[in-house]
Parts: C-alpha cells; structure tokens; sequence
C-alpha cells in the first residue's frame, strides 16, 4: 500500500510540475497559452510550431505574421481536405476573435518553419516572435516535445471554433 501511495504521490507532482512549466505569454487583450514544436526527424528541413490564443477583449484580433532565428523561413499555415486530398496552404492571418480561442494544432493551424538553421532537438526550446494585427508583437519560448508528437502533452482544454482568413 505505502508503494502504491508513493507513486501516486510522485505521479500527482509530476503532472503538478509539467502544468507550472507551462507557461502563458500575454500582449494587449491576447494570451498567447500552451505554445509547442515538433522535434524535427532525421535531416528534416521543416518543422512546426503550435498554441492557443486567447482574446478577453471585445474587439477580434489577428495573427498576421511569425519569426523565428530557427528557419529561413515561417509562414502561417492551414491544412484542409480539397478534392479528397490533405493540402496545406499559408494563410495571411489567423483571426482570433473575443471569447473564441484560436487554437493551433497538428492536421490544422499552425506556424510552420521552413528551411530550419539547425535541426528542432527534443527537451530545448524555440522562440517565436508573433506579430498581431492590432496588440503588437510578442516573443514566446515553445519547448520541443517528440518528433510526431500530437499535442503538448498537457491536460488543458481549450473551447471554440478555429478561424482563418486567407
């Protein structure tokens, strides 16, 4: 019994510690929560980055733009079914409208990075310069879960439509 409470124990602090490092990035009425990358696999070029931004205000916003040192190149993207066939496109901006989260995730929005300067290693971190429409500009550090993980790997949940404008 003593074992079994013990793990229990040491299994509560982990999930408590994993939860404290997640952290919440905040500019103007948006905050920026829950932000991860994929490792990148093998000599992988590409890799992508994930969150969900939330808007208290009552006015929409939009994520316009993404930077980071890590890719020559970072555009916003979309994935969608046309004709039967998954497609990913760029997208001019991510809306994120008053009490409806924008939430970025694998097989939908994301921020992807093109032509990565070094590969995406698992347990470092990437940083991201996030451009909105109307709150400015707001760097954030997303750690790098797993090649292939699908989310990440916290319990929170997130409610609300997805929006995008292209």
């Amino acid at each position: 019994m003593r074992k079994f409470i013990t793990g229990a124990l040491v299994a509560a602090v982990a999930a408590i510690s994993s939860q404290a490092m997640a952290m919440d990035y905040k500019v103007g009425n948006l905050t920026v929560s829950d932000p991860w990358a994929r490792a990148s696999a093998g000599k992988a070029r590409n890799g992508a980055a994930y969150f969900t931004v939330t808007n208290t205000g009552d006015k929409p916003d939009r994520l316009i733009s993404a930077a980071s040192k890590a890719a020559a190149k970072v555009e916003l993207h979309s994935v969608g079914m046309k004709d039967g066939v998954m497609m990913m496109h760029s997208v001019k901006g991510i809306e994120v409208a008053p009490g409806e989260p924008a939430v970025l995730k694998p097989g939908g929005l994301h921020v992807m990075l093109m032509g990565l300067t070094e590969p995406l290693k698992e347990n470092a971190t990437l940083h991201l310069t996030l451009t909105f429409e109307k709150s400015g500009t707001l760097d954030i550090m997303a750690p790098i879960k797993k090649a292939g993980a699908m989310d990440s790997g916290h319990q929170q949940m997130h409610h609300g439509d997805t929006k995008h404008s292209m």
